[in-house]
């Protein structure tokens, strides 16, 4: 089957304007943290979920909140805390006495992009109900079952910090999540715009320049954007060689690795580069789309020794190590 890439590519660009509007009015009022703005927009593109890890005050509100008004997407909050139960964010059933029946109340999941907050701060059981809904896209509440309107879009944070008090998410199920984005402080200058608009007192709109039926045509040229084989065999080598380091020259690296990439980060990679290449107006993927999302797609998918953490080797070194050696087709 023979792939036509220019019509690909005009299918691309036809959606150019859409995308910068959508980062022009996103940029109104998130200064700075352009790789967080773009990881967002390819879990959203990909139907993926973020975990996003970062101290407080580093826009995450900001950013997912703007994001779903210039999408006309609805917006939802949830404060993970110790005393929080599932049905405080599923939904329960109520009873009403004057009918003698019982009715549904939903919960703030009923939303398209969700800003889970300290999601390590919550029960397992909390934590659960969050990631089989982003995994199943449905909840039960009684027994009946309720899909969750589409696009989905969960960021989860947590605060790399403080641990006191948290539940640590099991590696199952931050594997769930497509991408684990690692937030750091902003540069003087980004900071200078940020102390500005606050002494001013500027409080800037975001207009809704996107809406749901434009971001599914979006969505289907995102799958349409084409991977050539010699790139999934790319992808395979890099995930790979967090299994079995030893075959790749990388022999340094066993002692250090407890148990490599699992499948979901090939399935990931592959889905992330492709709206990578989307977001750079490309009807094709490149090994740089790979190089530039592999970070995100796997530093929470790889488990460290504890020779690894006694060496102070992190997931990133060996995901560094791994693209300088494999070989780039």
């Amino acid at each position: 089957m023979s792939i036509d890439v220019q019509k690909i590519k005009e299918q691309v660009i036809r959606f150019t304007d859409d995308l910068e509007q959508v980062r022009t009015q996103v940029r109104r009022v998130l200064v700075g943290q352009d790789v967080m703005l773009s990881r967002l927009l390819i879990a959203l593109f990909t139907g993926g979920h973020v975990l996003l890890e970062g101290l407080p005050g580093l826009a995450k509100t900001t950013a997912i909140k703007a994001l779903a008004s210039a999408i006309r997407c609805k917006f939802s909050r949830i404060q993970f805390t110790p005393d929080l139960l599932p049905a405080d964010l599923i939904g329960t059933m109520i009873y009403n006495p004057r009918e003698g029946t019982f009715g549904t109340r939903k919960g703030p999941i009923f939303a398209n992009l969700i800003l889970a907050d300290e999601i390590n701060r919550a029960p397992s059981k909390v934590q659960s109900a969050l990631l089989e809904a982003m995994q199943e896209r449905q909840v039960t509440i009684g027994e009946q079952s309720y899909l969750l309107e589409e696009p989905f879009l969960v960021l989860a944070t947590q605060n790399p910090i403080e641990q006191e008090g948290t539940y640590p998410l099991p590696e199952a199920q931050v594997d769930r999540f497509m991408l684990k984005v690692v937030v750091g402080y902003p540069n003087k200058a980004d900071e200078r715009k940020v102390i500005d608009a606050a002494l001013d007192d500027i409080r800037r709109e975001v207009q809704p320049v996107l809406d749901p039926e434009r971001l599914f045509a979006i969505k289907q040229t995102v799958g349409s954007i084409y991977m050539d084989d010699k790139i999934k065999d790319y992808v395979l080598d890099i995930v790979a060689a967090t299994r079995e380091p030893q075959d790749y020259k990388l022999k340094d690296l066993q002692p250090l690795i407890q148990c490599g990439a699992s499948p979901r980060a090939s399935i990931n990679l592959c889905l992330a580069a492709r709206a990578n290449a989307f977001l750079n107006a490309r009807g094709y993927v490149t090994p740089q789309d790979v190089k530039d999302i592999a970070f995100d797609v796997m530093r929470h998918r790889i488990l460290l020794t504890y020779e690894a953490e006694a060496e102070e080797t992190t997931a990133d070194e060996v995901v560094r190590r791994v693209l300088e050696t494999v070989p780039v087709p």
